[in-house]
């Protein structure tokens, strides 16, 4: 049996990122589709007649003229898509259509390669390197697996597919490391000219740019990261000479770069070393947020950078983010949607994790906020919006589990009758949109309250939903029908 054919880890990782949104960037490029170049066919003959041939067309189209990041994201989304298609044609032992794709592949990345230095004019000796290693590669796929098409023994050509994939997968690396070097390239450009510009349109625009590669996923927000982007950041977002709508997109490209959903964080170390001006920019920014969006955007970095720090936490209990957080739930002007609250509330469930926010809590009248958040409702049926009105139920009960270690904080909730809408949230699945995480959470608040209050409880109660092990109560309450509430 042929071992699974297992591309390099960095080429795995382009190719999600370049599988991000294929649906738009088809529709972009539809106009464009073409063939690949006539020589891919004229290598490639006989064509073949299989059932698959007519899903092997691939986005030929070109990008903007004199747009190098769109070259390198299009282009590399086509060569990743050829390598993991080779691979699976590969596992299926298709050795006509490894090969035609291969000639394709090799095709494509001569392109990239070609357009790219047409574009960029320069080019450094590293790239130099990474593009003769890709190309050689790509010649030596092409002839292994010409060869392979003209082996009739089995045994022969099992041990010849194992190199044809130790092959593939050193393409797959050169790939990404030269996509990699490209990009990092290209990004750094975009940092130098909103550092070098004093027009506000141009760094404006170039930060609006900055954003947009963060919505091509991991990489790019890695890329970012570490050439000196979150420096650039910093001084956007503190110089209040800058304008509303730039210091809004930059806190857009901080919460796209610390999202607790990456997986690098190597590459922060200016961030922690800007932090606290970073965090007094962004509360300072939902202060005085003249819309919906630009209060999104800040909370959302906000949100993210508790996830990443403790210190953030610490540092915006001294910038009284709390009373800042909490005043602006009651303007419509500001928050008005579930995904603000969920920010919210999220940065909440981080900062109630220290002992000394709860008197801040209370004067600030949050207990009942907070609950007011155990009812969040969707105003349509999108599954987004549900999931967030699910989010912001789940931190808020979280939030208060947190909160109410503390006496006085317990007392609040139980006389604002917090503990019949965490029973209510238990017993009847459709107040919490049927979601398992909001049922264990308002099960762990509901335990914390009973501690301090247990006469709040009629004895159904406590005997289903406290006094059972905490996944009893889950299973219980998970199978319940409306009828029992």
């Amino acid at each position: 049996m042929a071992r699974p054919i297992c591309l390099h880890t960095r080429s795995s990782e382009w190719l999600h990122l370049m599988q991000v949104d294929s649906v738009q960037r088809w529709m972009e490029d539809l106009k464009l589709m073409t063939e690949c170049e006539c020589m891919c066919v004229l290598q490639a003959k006989p064509i073949s007649l299989e059932e698959d041939t007519q899903g092997d067309l691939i986005l030929a189209g070109g990008p903007s003229p004199g747009d190098p990041l769109q070259l390198l994201l299009k282009r590399g989304w086509v060569i990743s898509t050829e390598l993991r298609r080779i691979g699976q044609k590969l596992a299926q032992d298709r050795w006509a259509r490894v090969h035609s794709m291969s000639v394709r592949l090799t095709c494509h990345a001569r392109s990239m390669v070609s357009e790219y230095s047409t574009i960029s004019r320069t080019s450094s000796q590293e790239m130099g390197q990474a593009e003769k290693l890709l190309m050689e590669k790509c010649s030596e796929l092409s002839a292994v697996t010409q060869r392979c098409l003209q082996v009739e023994n089995e045994h022969v050509l099992k041990s010849m597919k194992a190199c044809v994939s130790e092959t593939l997968s050193m393409l797959g690396q050169h790939f990404g490391q030269l996509l990699e070097l490209a990009l990092t390239r290209e990004v750094q450009a975009l940092v130098r000219k909103i550092n070098t510009s004093d027009n506000i349109y141009i760094m404006e625009s170039t930060t609006g740019n900055l954003f947009s590669l963060t919505q091509e996923g991991a990489p790019l927000c890695r890329i970012i990261a570490k050439v000196d982007g979150i420096l650039c950041l910093a001084d956007i977002l503190t110089d209040d000479s800058h304008s509303e709508a730039t210091r809004a997109e930059a806190a857009a490209v901080v919460a796209q770069v610390t999202s607790p959903h990456l997986s690098f964080t190597q590459h922060l170390t200016s961030f922690l070393e800007n932090m606290e001006e970073i965090v007094t920019a962004l509360i300072k920014l939902c202060q005085e947020a003249s819309s919906g969006e630009v209060f999104l955007l800040a909370s959302a970095a906000l949100a993210n950078i508790t996830f990443f720090d403790k210190m953030a936490c610490e540092m915006l209990l001294q910038l009284n983010a709390i009373r800042v957080l909490l005043e602006a739930c009651c303007d419509k002007q500001r928050v008005d949607t579930p995904y603000t609250r969920d920010q919210i509330v999220s940065i909440l469930a981080n900062m109630s994790v220290l002992e000394q926010c709860t008197s801040d809590i209370i004067q600030e009248n949050g207990v009942q906020l907070i609950m007011g958040m155990l009812s969040e409702k969707p105003r349509s049926g999108s599954p987004a919006e549900v999931a967030a009105c699910e989010r912001v139920q789940q931190k808020a009960a979280v939030t208060l589990a947190r909160l109410c270690r503390d006496p006085h904080v317990a007392q609040e909730a139980v006389r604002l009758s917090c503990m019949s809408r965490l029973i209510e949230l238990c017993r009847s699945p459709s107040e919490r949109n049927n979601s398992d995480a909001v049922l264990v959470a308002c099960l762990a608040a509901l335990r914390r309250l009973a501690g301090v209050c247990p006469e709040g409880l009629q004895d159904s109660d406590f005997q289903q939903l406290v006094q059972p092990r905490l996944v009893d109560s889950f299973l219980l309450c998970s199978n319940m029908e409306e009828s029992f509430v």
